[in-house]
C-alpha cells in the first residue's frame, strides 16, 4: 500500500521558516519525479514545488526564490524548505508523484499569520 506522510508543519509568522518532511512507503521514489502541492480549503489543489528523478527543480511563481524542495531517494523522503512565508502560503501541504499521482497523505498544515 502506497502511502505518503507529511509532517514539520505550524504556524509562524510572515518572514519565518519552515521545513516540510515526506516519508514515503510503498514505493520506492528514485525513478520518479515527485512534487509538493497545497491547497486551501474550498478550493483546488494546486503544484508549488517539483524535482524529478535526476535532481532537477521546477517552482510556481509564486514560491520562487523562497522555497527549495530536495529529496534524498536512499531515504526514500522529500523535503520543502520554505523561507520568508507569507500568509498567502497558508494551506494545507502535501507530497506525491509529480506525473501519475497515488492515493494522498493527510498533508500537513502551514499557517503563517502574525
Amino acid at each position: 500500500q502506497v502511502k505518503f506522510v507529511e509532517s514539520g508543519g505550524g504556524l509562524v509568522q510572515p518572514g519565518g521558516s519552515l521545513r516540510l518532511s515526506c516519508a514515503a512507503s510503498g514505493i520506492s521514489i528514485g525513478p520518479y519525479s515527485v512534487a509538493w502541492y497545497r491547497q486551501v480549503s474550498g478550493e483546488q489543489r494546486d503544484l508549488v514545488a517539483t524535482i524529478t528523478s535526476g535532481g532537477s527543480t521546477i517552482y510556481e511563481d509564486s514560491v520562487k526564490g523562497r522555497f527549495t524542495v530536495s529529496r534524498d531517494n536512499a531515504k526514500n523522503m522529500v523535503y520543502l524548505q520554505m523561507n520568508n512565508l507569507k500568509p498567502d502560503d497558508t494551506a494545507v501541504y502535501y507530497c506525491n508523484r509529480r506525473y501519475g499521482v497515488l492515493a494522498w497523505g493527510q498533508g500537513t498544515q502551514v499557517t503563517v499569520s502574525s
